[in-house]
């Protein structure tokens, strides 16, 4: 038989789990990433509701494991591979290398135990496997007389730290060589803080993500827009509104667009001002509308600006801002398996059937009143301590930003700790801030942990808030079959529910869903990868995406092969 093969353990008929095992030759395997299945992949086909989450291959030749990426789908299944007896090297990236320990331990305390000293030998035993790898070097794995083995990680621009994976193989006693990549994730361009992933010059086999496989994005500057129109409309029913976070990369992604928003807001009105005699500015410049102050309600429970410790005399609430203790986490696991969301919607009965009436201009057309809203004043409330952490990780690794977000911390401007931003460490911290908005509807921005709704500190705001039409959720990520996401995303427009911890709970708040928010390529971005290489792949295995993106990336790919008259073998 000959080599090298590939056998897809998880994320060859969805979008989570990805396992990939390239067989370098009988006694030889390299493990590319071993995720967590989510939503209804998280079941045995045909399996009753049985976990995929146990190692069901053998380890006895795999040599090492690489990760891609740090996203729960991709390195969740880890602590399962090492209780199943692995004990090979794991390759990742230098930034990876500083996110992993993070992610690992959330992983362990969710499916193993919430035991500190267990948790510490855990990481102990992780940190002591984790090899850096430089991009753009070299790697040796294996160098015998019948095989040389090495790898090269390149930057993919999916999140920082996210690399694809270049594999050398040759037999020098066959003379035979092949080049083998594995896309992981790869990244949308314009990203804020990561440059754009470059094509490789050349791969024999490529095995190709195909999450947006059939869809195309926005480009950055409308997303932003359409981020503050659906926040703006959504701020003036004088309510929260909730976004679902995923901890690594989206999280990041918002607070830097909020933050533009917000300096843009506040130049805009303040440039206003020096141009008017100050006793003829209009008092919605700068400042909200009655109804929407957020200076003449009650403070916030643990409201503090950046890097400041206050205690709020009336909630008697004293907490530290903007990196908190390192081994708090949250129950919430982070994932990044991407699908473009539904259109944007609105709940059902009276304003949804209004505002479905201009669903398609709001997006390209609508221009945000600067009256409506004070975003300079507007809290920005992050209340997932996992998302802090990686918050406070992403700061410390400014050497991997790209040199736009470079340029705006030497400005001055703090991108990730900006004077609006909130951050709840403890847990009653976080339900007194629940319990306030619940009380108050004031307005207010919540990125809170759990991006499909299955876990973390969202369920408690969803579970106070979605009955309330003031309120509004809005979706900035895929939300998998399965999940309590998906199903808010889906019936509530409709008027629906959506069953949290087995309690049913009508769904009367505001429903809407931005697509552009993706740290996936599009359609064009994926065959770009492929089209770019100076040596087109002769073999692609597409994976990573639902059947109708899979199917449709494939047919575009043949075409584009057609009409350079390469051959192409693809599998699905």
């Amino acid at each position: 038989m000959g080599y090298p093969q590939i056998e897809h353990h998880g994320a060859k008929d969805g979008v989570t789990g990805s396992c990939h095992q390239l067989d370098m030759n009988a006694t030889t395997s390299l493990l590319v990433d071993c995720g967590l299945f989510q939503g209804d992949d998280a079941s045995i086909p045909s399996g009753e509701g049985g976990s995929r989450l146990p190692i069901d291959f053998p380890l006895d030749t795999i040599k090492a494991l690489v990760v891609t990426h740090v996203h729960i789908d991709h390195v969740g299944r880890i602590p399962y591979l090492l209780a199943a007896g692995f004990e090979g090297p794991i390759l990742c990236s230098e930034a990876s290398a500083k996110l992993l320990p993070i992610v690992l331990e959330d992983a362990f305390k969710l499916s193993f135990s919430r035991d500190q000293q267990r948790i510490e030998r855990y990481i102990d035993i992780v940190e002591s496997r984790l090899v850096a790898l430089p991009y753009q070097h070299w790697f040796t794995l294996v160098d015998t007389d019948e095989l040389n083995a090495r790898i090269r990680l390149q930057r993919a621009g999916h999140i920082i730290g996210s690399a694809y994976v270049e594999i050398d193989l040759n037999y020098p006693q066959a003379g035979e060589s092949k080049r083998i990549v594995f896309s992981g994730d790869l990244g949308a361009p314009h990203a804020p803080f990561l440059m754009p992933p470059q094509p490789p010059e050349r791969a024999d086999i490529l095995v190709l993500e195909s999450t947006y496989g059939d869809r195309l994005h926005e480009d950055r500057q409308t997303r932003r827009q359409r981020l503050e129109a659906v926040i703006e409309q959504a701020l003036q029913d004088q309510g929260t509104v909730l976004i679902p976070a995923f901890s690594i990369g989206r999280t990041q992604e918002l607070l830097y667009e909020l933050e533009e928003i917000i300096h843009t807001r506040s130049v805009g009105a303040s440039s206003l001002a020096n141009m008017l005699p100050s006793e003829t500015v209009p008092a919605s410049v700068g400042a909200s509308s009655p109804a929407n102050s957020t200076t003449d309600r009650p403070p916030l429970p643990s409201e503090e600006r950046a890097g400041v410790r206050e205690t709020i005399p009336e909630s008697g609430i004293t907490s530290e801002r903007v990196g908190l203790r390192s081994k708090e986490t949250s129950l919430a696991i982070s994932s990044d398996a991407e699908q473009p969301p539904l259109p944007q919607r609105e709940r059902a009965g009276e304003r949804g059937q209004k505002t479905a009436q201009n669903e398609g201009p709001l997006a390209e057309n609508h221009s945000p009143d600067q009256s409506t809203t004070n975003w300079p004043e507007l809290p920005i409330i992050l209340d997932s301590p996992l998302a802090s952490r990686f918050t406070a990780a992403y700061r410390e690794l400014k050497p991997f930003w790209n040199q736009e977000a470079r340029d705006r911390v030497q400005s001055g401007r703090r991108p990730l700790a900006f004077e609006q931003l909130i951050t709840l460490d403890s847990h009653s911290d976080h339900q007194r801030i629940v319990n306030h908005l619940t009380q108050t509807a004031r307005p207010a921005i919540v990125i809170a942990g759990g991006g499909m709704c299955s876990g973390g500190r969202i369920v408690n705001y969803l579970k106070a808030m979605l009955g309330d039409k003031r309120h509004n959720v809005l979706f900035v990520g895929y939300q998998a079959k399965g999940t309590p996401g998906h199903a808010i995303q889906t019936y509530g427009p409709k008027g629906g529910y959506v069953n949290l911890d087995g309690e049913r709970f009508d769904i009367r708040a505001g429903i809407s869903s931005i697509g552009g928010y993706s740290a996936h390529a599009d359609q064009n971005g994926l065959v770009d990868f492929v089209t770019g290489m100076q040596q087109w792949p002769t073999e692609i295995r597409v994976v990573h995406g639902e059947q109708r993106a899979k199917e449709t990336l494939d047919e575009l790919l043949k075409a584009r092969y057609a009409d350079g008259n390469k051959k192409i073998e693809l599998r699905l």
